[in-house]
């Protein structure tokens, strides 16, 4: 007799559940060992990254199985707003999805029909074949997924700042996610992520999240500038990522080993 299964707890439940401001990394290196080291790091969210980084389907189904033991919950940010990759995402079982660039409530409104079935939706049914439904032993998975699922679009444009409360408040958006790189640049302000504007931009739209009661995340590895975001009322911060976190411990080894002051002697954490 067939194992019958169900669906973990979505990114959307876990935000609602929280009492605290929820903590994650983003894992851009495409391997499912760093994203397993990573999943079981005691932080909370895990998100993989399909717009930056050098990953397929086959790379992001493999991270998610990676982490499928861990307490964490994974997202996956789609590298386009497309109905068509949305459907893949879902199909290989990617509760969590995150949907960049997006800005106006039109675009968000496709990106709730992409990841909904019909009648609610356009996304392709194919649930038997797919992970998403562990091959149908999640029992009415076809009339459930609206709610196996859960959606989080990213403000990362002065058109998406202005519409924010509007894209907030669209029935299927879970969550908001801001890219404060791609909004500095946007303003006219690139590489000044914490430029005071740029700050001020993404606590604007902390604040329309709060009027929409729609949770709303951020991106900062500065750990200041985490704490006044959480203190600001994100509801989730992503403080690194495995890529940066390998770049400046490997730069900090060199500096200790083949820098000026190094003496020969093998530092005491060893």
């Amino acid at each position: 007799m067939p194992i019958r299964l169900d669906a973990t707890p979505t990114f959307a439940g876990r935000l609602r559940s929280a009492d605290r401001t929820l903590y994650g990394m983003w894992s851009c290196a495409g391997s499912p060992l760093v994203a397993e080291i990573c999943a079981g790091s005691g932080l909370d969210i895990l998100l993989i990254d399909g717009e930056h980084s050098p990953v397929g389907l086959e790379s992001i189904l493999a991270q998610l199985q990676a982490a499928a033991a861990y307490p964490v919950v994974p997202v996956v940010r789609a590298p386009i707003g497309d109905a068509v990759i949305l459907k893949q995402l879902l199909d290989l079982g990617a509760q969590n999805v995150l949907v960049p660039m997006m800005s106006s409530v039109l675009e968000a409104e496709e990106m709730v029909r992409a990841v909904r079935y019909p009648p609610l939706g356009i996304r392709g049914v194919g649930s038997a074949l797919a992970r998403s439904s562990r091959w149908s032993r999640i029992p009415d998975y076809l009339a459930r997924a609206h709610e196996l699922v859960s959606l989080t679009v990213q403000i990362e444009t002065v058109q998406g700042l202005k519409a924010a409360r509007s894209i907030a408040a669209v029935d299927g958006v879970d969550a908001l996610l801001v890219g404060p790189a791609d909004l500095a640049a946007s303003m006219g302000l690139l590489g000044q992520q914490n430029h005071p504007d740029v700050m001020a931009a993404v606590e604007v739209v902390i604040a329309a999240g709060r009027v929409t009661n729609t949770p709303v995340g951020v991106n900062a590895f500065d750990p200041e500038t985490a704490r006044r975001y959480a203190a600001a009322g994100a509801a989730y911060v992503l403080v690194g990522s495995d890529v940066t976190l390998l770049a400046r411990a490997s730069e900090s080894l060199a500096k200790t080993y083949t820098g000026d002051d190094y003496s020969g002697d093998v530092p005491a954490a060893y």
